[in-house]
């Protein structure tokens, strides 16, 4: 499938566990950004050849931070320049307090058909822990402005194992996102990424995270919710009912190709990935002055290319097919992994189900472990 992923890299505020390539209050530089993303595109249509797009992903940052106008704008130029299918995914990454109703009519005219919100948490004191800029009545006011806007596919992000938080916090969080009756949710254990504002307060010991026996009671606490309602787990951190799934992101754990746009956005076409430069600043005079934006390359051996196909594809419940897998690569899986792959069978924490190898419901807390044996 051909996928486009393009990146808004900027936002109201920093939050303190962002790792993201995101830069906050830069408004001067929004016109000329948006200016040099669709050169960049034009560029890639003229390089690649005219090909229709299946998923289009505008992502961040806060793509919201523009007008609504200004996105709309982006996808009509991405229009003109490849081909849309009738069925394709256009996917926006917004959060709350940046978009209202108006604003989310103009998007979903304007073609987006897949609105992803980045509430996080709907207790206000964890927003502010975490430096959110908005609050849990603008998060529940943003969803209902895009339901009403009818926008069906919904996600909303919500993190978990956040500093202070305990399971009855969890529990209120997720029992509010449920009777939103979405049909989209993505649940992620909060990570503490290096060089952030977060990781020196701990450090510090100005904030502490949940423990690993807080953590292990939210997980069971998601599944026992999850069970009653018509979402389906299909990824590690991903749930929707049947049909909703993010073909976008299915498409990543395929380790399929796509092309990406945008100041600090990967690419990753013919086996080739090229990551572009990170500062806008940057990125829009080096598109004006016609050079290269690509900050790095790598081309992966076809071994490393095969051990990251089985290690990204484990993220999804349906895990990895072997014959797909030797179709692309001429690579048996269980002779490339032998021992490793039977001690981890052997321990439960993988399954061979005929032709597909998963995850079991026993590894998946131990899944960064698992994958860090098969890479």
């Amino acid at each position: 499938m051909a996928a486009l992923y393009l990146h808004i890299p900027f936002c109201k505020t920093k939050c303190c566990y962002c790792s993201f390539n995101s830069f906050a209050a830069r408004e001067e530089l929004y016109a000329s950004y948006i200016s040099a993303v669709k050169t960049e595109i034009t560029r890639l249509a003229e390089k690649q050849g005219r090909c229709a797009l299946e998923t289009f992903f505008i992502g961040g940052g806060t793509p919201t931070v523009l007008d609504s106008d200004q996105l709309v704008q982006l996808i009509k130029h991405v229009e003109t320049q490849f081909d849309f299918t009738p069925d394709i995914e256009i996917s926006l990454e917004a959060n709350p307090g940046t978009v209202g109703e108006s604003d989310l009519k103009k998007l979903k005219n304007g073609g987006v058909n897949r609105l992803s919100l980045g509430v996080q948490s709907f207790d206000d004191r964890e927003l502010r822990i975490l430096g959110r800029c908005h609050t849990c009545s603008e998060a529940e006011k943003a969803i209902k402005a895009a339901q009403n806007c009818g926008i069906e596919n919904i996600n909303l992000d919500l993190m978990y194992g956040l500093p202070g938080q305990d399971s009855e916090s969890w529990h209120r969080s997720l029992d509010m996102a449920l009777s939103l009756n979405l049909k989209h949710l993505s649940l992620y254990q909060l990570t503490v990424e290096p060089g952030t504002p977060l990781e020196k307060y701990i450090v510090s010991g100005k904030l502490s995270l949940s423990t690993e026996d807080d953590i292990a009671e939210m997980d069971q606490l998601t599944d026992r919710l999850i069970q009653k309602t018509r979402l389906n787990q299909y990824e590690i951190s991903n749930y929707a009912e049947e049909g909703a799934e993010c073909r976008h992101n299915i498409n990543y754990w395929l380790n399929n190709e796509y092309f990406a746009a945008g100041a600090g956005s990967v690419s990753y076409l013919c086996g080739l990935r090229e990551k572009r430069v990170l500062h806008p600043a940057k990125y829009i005079n080096l598109i004006s002055r016609g050079e290269s934006v690509i900050l790095e390359s790598e081309k992966l051996s076809l071994t490393a290319s095969f051990r990251e196909s089985v290690v990204i594809g484990l993220r999804m419940n349906r895990g990895v097919s072997l014959k797909e897998l030797y179709s692309r690569y001429s690579i048996n899986l269980k002779e490339h992994y032998g021992a490793t792959l039977t001690r981890l069978v052997n321990l439960s924490l993988l399954i061979l189900k005929g032709d597909r190898l998963q995850i079991t419901d026993k590894g998946r807390p131990f899944a960064n472990t698992i994958m860090s044996e098969l890479v």
